[in-house]
């Protein structure tokens, strides 16, 4: 049995995209809560958090929340290896004693760059990022306003400075979509009122080989630290 990551989708719009193959060697499992799926009391190998339209707050119109932080809570400090995606990012930052809350600029949304700070040069994920200011997708209305204790800075942006960080050996949260596809972000736009959404959407297409160039190492590289912490796991109770 190869290593596991346990994908936690918040709904059917924001799915794995780009990840669903850029996740090379290890098993996926995608627990669908909205769809009654339980959050399971353990995770895999790996975890990986996606995003979705909720608050990290939103406990009563989201029930699976409270179990989903819990689940990012103890993944962390047993150091298995966590990426969290958006909303996933602000579920972790919550359960991990730092602060979400809506954004004072509004909706940060659209093909836009990141810069990568100087810890990002040596760190397992963002090392083979090719370019200093990757261009992103980004949605959100929510942020990381203050990252957990401990966390160490990644990423930061014009509009809203925290925009990954690291939080202990093992875990990654990001505020913007590295996996997001040109299509996934045009279903994320249809019906979008109050910004320009066809100009938007031509952003992110012709944006679309810079996004793979840039993200598809941050994936792969994710699956290679799950791979390597199941190897180690196992042996260590073989």
């Amino acid at each position: 049995m190869g290593a596991r990551v346990v994908v936690i989708e918040h709904e059917a719009e924001a799915g794995l995209g780009y990840f669903a193959d850029w996740l090379a060697g290890v098993d996926v499992l995608v627990v669908r809560p909205y769809l009654g799926e339980p959050v399971p009391d353990r995770a895999g190998d790996g975890l990986l958090v996606l995003g979705g339209a909720a608050a990290a707050w939103e406990d009563e119109q989201y029930p699976w929340l409270p179990a989903t932080r819990d689940l990012l809570k103890a993944a962390v400090e047993e150091g298995v290896p966590v990426l969290g995606i958006c909303l996933g990012a602000q579920l972790m930052t919550l359960a991990c004693g730092g602060e979400v809350r809506r954004g004072d600029h509004g909706l940060e949304i659209g093909a836009g760059t990141v810069r990568l700070l100087p810890e990002a040069r040596d760190d397992r994920l963002f090392a083979g990022v090719p370019e200093a200011e990757p261009v992103a997708v980004q949605y959100h209305y929510d942020v990381m306003a203050t990252p957990p204790p401990g966390a160490v800075p990644l990423a930061t942006g014009d509009h809203y400075p925290n925009q990954a960080y690291r939080l202990g050996g093992n875990a990654w949260a990001v505020q913007f979509h590295p996996e997001a596809t040109p299509d996934i972000f045009r279903e994320w736009t249809n019906g979008l009122t109050g910004h320009p959404a066809g100009e938007l959407n031509s952003q992110v297409d012709a944006a679309g080989p810079r996004l793979e160039a840039n993200w598809r190492p941050l994936a792969e590289a994710f699956a290679a630290v799950v791979t390597e912490h199941a190897a180690r796991v196992r042996g260590q109770t073989a």
